[in-house]
This record gives C-alpha cells, sequence and structure tokens, in this order.
C-alpha cells in the first residue's frame, strides 16, 4: 500500500504504478518542508520585534549591499523570488515609513527603482543585528560547518535549476 491512500477509496492503480518518494526521500523531503516553513515563520517573528517583516528585510537587506543602495523594483522582485506584485505592497509599506524611496529608472526612465534612505539604512542595521542572531541561533549553529556549506551548495544547485526553466513566481 503506498503511503497515502484517502480514508474508505481503493486505489486504482498498483504500488507500481505510483511514483512515490522511498521512506529515506519521503523523510528527508518532509524534514526540510516543516524545518524550512518553522525557520521562516521563527525569522519573521523575530524581525518583528524590530518592526519589520522577513520580506521586508530581505528588500532592504538587498538596496543596501546594491551601489548607491538603489535597484530596480523588477530585479528586487526576481532577486527574492517574490511577485513584483508583492514587491510593490513591500515597497508602499517601506515608503510610509521613511526607509525607501521610489523614482524613476536612471537608466531609461520607464522602470522603477527603490533608493534606501538614511533611515531605512539606520533600520536595516538594527534588524540586521536581530536577524544574524536568529540565524546563528536557529539554524548556523546546530549544524556543522561542513553541512551548512552543503545545504548552501544544494540550495543553489535547486535555484539555478529553477531558474533555468525560466520558473518565477
Amino acid at each position: 500500500m503506498p503511503p497515502y491512500e484517502p480514508a474508505g477509496q481503493q486505489a486504482a492503480a498498483t504500488d507500481a504504478d505510483a511514483p512515490w518518494l522511498a521512506a529515506d526521500e519521503q523523510n528527508a523531503w518532509r524534514a526540510y518542508l516543516r524545518g524550512s516553513r518553522l525557520l521562516e515563520v521563527v525569522l519573521d517573528a523575530e524581525l518583528q520585534q524590530v518592526g519589520m517583516s522577513l520580506a521586508e528585510f530581505e528588500l532592504l537587506s538587498m538596496l543596501s549591499e546594491s551601489p548607491d543602495r538603489v535597484m530596480r523594483m523588477s530585479k528586487l522582485a526576481d532577486i527574492t523570488v517574490q511577485s513584483r506584485s508583492r514587491v510593490t505592497h513591500a515597497a508602499t509599506r517601506l515608503e510610509r515609513r521613511g526607509w525607501v524611496e521610489r523614482r524613476k529608472a536612471a537608466d531609461d526612465g520607464r522602470g522603477i527603482e527603490l533608493q534606501l534612505t538614511c533611515d531605512g539604512w539606520t533600520a536595516v542595521q538594527e534588524a540586521a543585528r536581530v536577524h544574524v542572531e536568529s540565524v546563528q541561533r536557529h539554524l548556523v549553529r546546530l549544524i556543522s560547518p561542513e553541512l551548512f556549506v552543503a545545504l548552501g551548495q544544494a540550495m543553489g544547485t535547486v535555484e539555478q535549476h529553477l531558474r533555468a526553466q525560466n520558473y518565477n513566481p
């Protein structure tokens, strides 16, 4: 019998026809799903204590690392794997707080760029202290340095594969 069968229903296909993961693959997959979801929930909750969400922190940190602390909104959406609509809504919230400013793209005037303000720079620096400690406590210190590097390499491979397939939210 496959690992999952709706109660009261008999599977029409045989076990050999069903594309189930092997038991060790299923255990690893479920551990990844649950662990990554819980990690995001905890990281977000801890950042909420300093007034921003994990998604907002990621946008602000990407801006803080870019030249002149400016980036096109479409590029921000791509590198943070968020829809353009979600980035637009986040930008509106961040703009209301005075952490970013919108402007027409300097290179062609058609796109919209976000620029991190001085207040935004201060906010991201304060939040980074919380975020880095949280990532260290809930992930980095729990596993060996080799396993942490391997995790990054594995997820980099997944990202490259999906981007090559032109998958974007």
